[in-house]
């Protein structure tokens, strides 16, 4: 059976969502005396949710701790043998071997493996120009990091942060910043902040953000990090401007994290993730597997692979190879690609095709956007949203779902995820029997309003 007197061994690179997860369903079908679990993760913490790092560095979440769902004594403690501050440096895919290294130590040492599963996440983008790594200047990817960035901010003076970049990670860094009484600088490359939306609903991001006191750049991109005397951050500089700066948060985006896998040879696809199968076994290897934000996925609208690094995804993952591992059966079978942010009370969301993802797969389509509101128009508290739908020309199926407003407007997306899922037609989602009290929407619900005009556009000759 093994090399390991009949117990076979599951080797675990890295220690977060996927990882723990593919080891923590291992553990719970096969017991210590059938299955050894080896786990290696080269930082300080295990488990932990690094989606809350924003609202943990501005202040809405009080401890670091309140965000670590598992540490290493409670891994410990369900038998997985996990070793922190070490370092995966090697797969010897051929030999069923990993070489580690003792981040602290530096000794190295072979461990074999029957069964390998690599998490190794993502590693933030940082821009490739001078003072990009002077002090002051932080990445928000890990649980280090966030407590690096939050020490500069108990030492920092001025009140002045730039925020590079205006994804899902530089819009909240942007709300931490206000939330701490700094004036926030955005400079994104972009048109508009949210390039995960079409830019006629990233431009209600723009027009919401500067309406928070946000001073928002776009159309422009950091050439360097100017530092002080005491080699500090001071500034960052554009073409064409200078923006004072006591600090500098990076949101400018990840990458997958498959150094070590494309070493070892394992296949890797256009966005530079892991491949994997259903069963997110790395694609033409029997005994190793992949999740989390290191490998891509497929998504189901566009029939295409595609680099989505959300802690949801890597949650599922985990379990799907924690069940495969374990002896059991489980399969992952794609996203739409669905998600949410905030920027203080504004709410985006987004789910399925953006208008440019449609016409790369070849899709005809319509697209309509419609004005509404989060309850009932004469119940207290009703505020405005913007619906944005994308609907296949001819047979109406939903394609994607875009919505900006205040509160009430976020979650609204799932309707659309599962309509996606579905791969229900605009017309079917009209006839959805939705719930409604004026407190919590209009009669018709502003997704249905949209699938409403949708229907009415791709049946027009």
């Amino acid at each position: 059976m093994s090399m390991n007197g009949g117990r076979e061994r599951l080797v675990v690179i890295g220690g977060d969502a996927a990882g723990m997860s593919a080891a923590s369903q291992a553990r719970r079908l096969r017991g210590p005396d059938e299955l050894e679990i080896v786990a290696f993760e080269r930082g300080h913490f295990t488990s932990y949710s690094a989606c809350g790092i924003p609202y943990w560095v501005g202040g809405d979440v009080e401890e670091r701790d309140h965000l670590i769902a598992r540490s290493p004594e409670e891994h410990r403690a369900r038998a997985i043998d996990l070793r922190m501050r070490t370092e995966v440096t090697e797969i010897d895919v051929a030999g069923k071997r990993v070489r580690a290294r003792d981040v602290d130590s530096g000794a190295e040492s072979w461990t074999p493996y029957d069964k390998l599963v690599i998490g190794t996440g993502a590693r933030p983008i940082r821009p490739d120009m001078p003072g990009a790594d002077a002090p002051g200047v932080h990445g928000v990817q890990t649980l280090d990091d966030g407590q690096a960035l939050l020490d500069t901010l108990a030492r920092t003076r001025g009140r002045r942060a730039v925020v590079v970049g205006a994804g899902y990670i530089g819009v909240e860094m942007a709300e931490a910043m206000i939330n701490r009484g700094y004036e926030v600088t955005v400079v994104n490359r972009g048109s508009e902040p949210m390039s995960t939306l079409d830019p006629d609903m990233g431009r209600l991001v723009h027009e919401a953000m500067e309406g928070l006191g946000i001073t928002m750049v776009d159309d422009t991109e950091v050439t360097k990090v100017l530092t002080g005397q005491d080699g500090r951050v001071r500034a960052v500089a554009t073409e064409d401007a200078e923006y004072p700066a006591d600090v500098v948060v990076l949101g400018i985006g990840v990458r997958p994290e498959t150094g070590l896998a494309k070493a070892a040879g394992l296949p890797v696809g256009g966005h530079g993730g892991l491949l994997t199968d259903l069963a997110m076994r790395v694609r033409g290897h029997e005994d190793i597997w992949a999740g989390g934000d290191c490998v891509e996925v497929l998504n189901l609208v566009s029939g295409q692979e595609q680099y989505i690094p959300l802690g949801t995804h890597a949650n599922k993952h985990g379990q799907v190879i924690g069940t495969n591992v374990g002896g059991g059966y489980a399969t992952f079978p794609g996203v739409v690609g669905t998600a949410v942010s905030k920027v203080c009370d504004l709410e985006i969301a987004r789910t399925g095709l953006r208008e440019k993802d449609a016409l790369r797969v070849g899709l005809r389509f319509e697209t309509v956007t419609i004005e509404s509101t989060s309850r009932a128009g004469y119940y207290p508290g009703a505020t405005p949203m913007t619906v944005k739908m994308l609907a296949e020309r001819r047979t109406g199926r939903l394609l994607g779902v875009q919505i900006v407003g205040r509160e009430g407007a976020g979650k609204r997306v799932d309707i659309a995820a599962v309509a996606l899922t579905a791969n229900m037609t605009v017309e079917q989602m009209t006839a959805l029997d939705l719930g409604y009290a004026p407190p919590f929407s209009p009669v018709w619900d502003p997704v249905l309003v949209a699938a409403r005009k949708a229907t009415a556009k791709v049946s027009a000759p």
